[in-house]
């Protein structure tokens, strides 16, 4: 199978090229720079490519079997200025539109469009289980994974098989928001987030490559996926599992207010939350590797 990447160099999408070359893929890694990453340049064959721009590299379209698209601005890190809200939304929208325009004028069409988004989608759910068929919340990320979503769905007009991964809390230490909420652990100050209340939809980062793999090769799945572990937990537990994890007590809360004067609006991304069911996986067949929190801490911090 051939496969082009975008957004390979990233947190998961690393760990994805190393999964796909071990399945025997042949991979293109569609990259901003004129040479691919030495992590990756022994597994994947870049191509240089700017998604406001056509290109060489929508030929390879024409022999691509499967299109994966992870890339886009990283949600957390930095303050949610307009100014960065802008380029969280821009780096979506245009690396997915220059994708389905290069499958639109392309003479033979991949088979399968996969493309990320998030659970963000719902916005903040204070109880309740949430499926594929709840509807869109409130808030900028429900608004920006709408308009995300939006134009990946243009690759299912085309005739090909479309899904959206809505993707929870991803657990590596390697990045993410685990690697951001490990450091006052270690220093003896790690809390709950918050009231402590809201859900975690949380999934461990290995299970994520494995979906992606699994979505790949299931003609039958379609359309938005959430990407959750079936356990999901209120941030309590989430944090008590981790202080356990890492040898810490996890005994000072973080006051709403002070996420908000210390990171804006970025903080609904903690202080809000979705009890994510993976209801299509889970009726699929998908057999989850980590389904147990504890579990799941002691591989991601290995």
């Amino acid at each position: 199978m051939k496969v082009l990447v975008a957004g390979g160099t990233g947190f998961i999408g690393k760990r994805l090229l190393a999964r796909l070359h071990q399945e025997g893929c042949e991979i293109v890694l569609l990259t901003r720079g004129k040479h691919p990453p030495a992590s990756v340049e022994n597994i994947a064959r870049a191509e240089s490519w700017d998604a406001k721009n056509p290109g060489e590299w929508q030929k390879e379209i024409e022999t691509t079997d499967a299109v994966i698209n992870l890339a886009g601005e990283p949600l957390i890190g930095k303050r949610w200025t307009s100014s960065q809200k802008e380029k969280i939304v821009k780096s979506r929208l245009e690396t997915t539109r220059a994708l389905i325009q290069a499958m639109r004028t392309a003479a033979r069409k991949p088979k399968a469009f996969i493309n990320a988004s998030a659970v963000g989608y719902y916005g903040n759910v204070e109880e309740g289980e949430i499926t594929e068929n709840c509807p869109k919340g409130r808030g900028f990320l429900a608004d920006t994974c709408e308009q995300w979503e939006c134009e990946a769905q243009k690759a299912q007009e085309l005739g090909i098989r479309t899904v959206i991964l809505r993707t929870g809390i991803v657990l590596d230490k390697s990045g993410g928001a685990l690697s951001k909420m490990l450091f006052p652990f270690r220093c003896f100050i790690g809390g709950p987030l918050g009231s402590g209340k809201q859900w975690v939809p949380w999934i461990h980062l290995e299970d994520v490559v494995e979906i992606i793999l699994f979505a790949l090769n299931h003609e039958s799945l379609s359309g938005p996926v959430n990407v959750a572990s079936p356990s999901p937990v209120r941030m309590k537990e989430f944090c008590a599992g981790l202080g356990k994890a890492v040898h810490r007590p996890s005994w000072i809360p973080v006051p709403g207010f002070i996420l908000k004067i210390l990171l804006g609006e970025m903080s609904e991304v903690l202080l809000g939350g979705q009890k994510v069911i993976a209801q299509k996986l889970l009726n699929s067949g998908y057999s989850f590797r980590f389904s147990k929190l504890d579990e799941a801490f002691r591989a991601a911090l290995k």
